[in-house]
């Protein structure tokens, strides 16, 4: 394509529209020497004479007539192609699959609100969860996954993020658990206690019991669950303690989720950085029109579940 000039293409429209030099000039606003200097260039370039002299007007060759008949829709195909890009979207008539990643406690909690509100607006869209087995942005890079919702732990720099709103941790129980009877619950009460370690990977480390460290004391975790989920379960038909995120006890679309179940939050003794929970997804879909609007929605689902 080096020796393509694609400038060509237009003057070559103008010139076969117009049959004439200066008809051509005018239409793209440049001198009639300069148009001249460009037939002469497209003349060498197609190896044709292109417009030939009859008397006082100019007429085509019959290959510049064959072209006539292919260049104005390849020159509107070609200027569509290399323009500033044009989206236009309708949510009521998308019919799109949308694939989320997200742990259990955003699907409890806000999956059946998210499904209501993206059906009222777009009819056709499905949504499709797959499960957060750990924090590789591999699927978001390689376009198995649209969108993450979670906490932002992998280095992947190239993503994009925004926050969808801030969380942090409370302690869980049975109602009428003993540590629900201590005005001031101590540090050492609650971690003499057996704990539920929630841990998706596995791994023991955690901010609650990073905390507890720098004051020397450790918990008693005598099982380690995959989600909060399971651990509110546990809580409730045991003497077990839980820490789960304040999100997790419900909001505006479920507002009492652990109530039902007989368990009752408090909140610990121990001070836990709050965390942020973040919209995570691949650059390449920045200006897709479909995937800017689930996203808006997702963003504002959250902040109405959790101002």
């Amino acid at each position: 394509m080096s020796r393509i000039d694609l400038n060509l293409l237009t003057a070559l429209d103008a010139l076969l529209s117009e049959r004439s030099v200066t008809g051509a000039a005018q239409r793209l606003n440049v001198s009639v020497s300069a148009m001249s200097r460009t037939l002469a260039r497209l003349r060498v370039a197609t190896g044709d004479r292109l417009l030939l002299q009859a008397g006082r007007s100019l007429v085509l060759t019959p290959y510049a007539q064959a072209l006539s008949e292919r260049v104005p829709a390849l020159t509107r195909d070609v200027t569509a192609a290399l323009g500033r890009a044009e989206y236009r979207f309708d949510a009521a008539t998308l019919e799109q699959r949308f694939t989320l990643r997200a742990g259990e406690g955003f699907l409890d909690l806000l999956g059946a609100a998210l499904l209501s509100r993206i059906r009222r607006l777009a009819p056709s869209v499905q949504l499709r969860f797959i499960p957060k087995a750990d924090w590789s942005t591999q699927p978001l890079r390689d376009g198995t996954i649209d969108l993450e919702i979670g906490v932002v732990k992998a280095s992947a720099p190239e993503v994009r993020t925004r926050v969808l709103f801030r969380d942090r941790y409370v302690g869980v129980c049975a109602k009428g658990h003993l540590v629900l009877r201590k005005r001031r619950l101590s540090v050492e009460h609650w971690a003499a206690c057996d704990h539920i370690m929630v841990s998706r990977s596995g791994d023991a480390e955690n901010p609650v019991d990073v905390s507890l460290a720098s004051s020397g004391v450790e918990r008693k975790l005598p099982i380690v669950v995959p989600s909060y989920s399971s651990a509110i379960q546990l809580v409730r038909h045991s003497e077990l303690l839980a820490v789960i995120p304040r999100s997790c006890l419900g909001n505006v679309f479920v507002p009492d989720p652990l109530g039902a179940h007989g368990v009752q939050w408090f909140e610990l003794p121990v001070a836990v950085p709050e965390f942020t929970i973040s919209a995570i997804w691949h650059p390449r879909l920045d200006h897709d029109p479909a995937q800017r609007w689930f996203r808006a929605e997702v963003l504002d689902l959250c902040r109405s579940a959790y101002p």
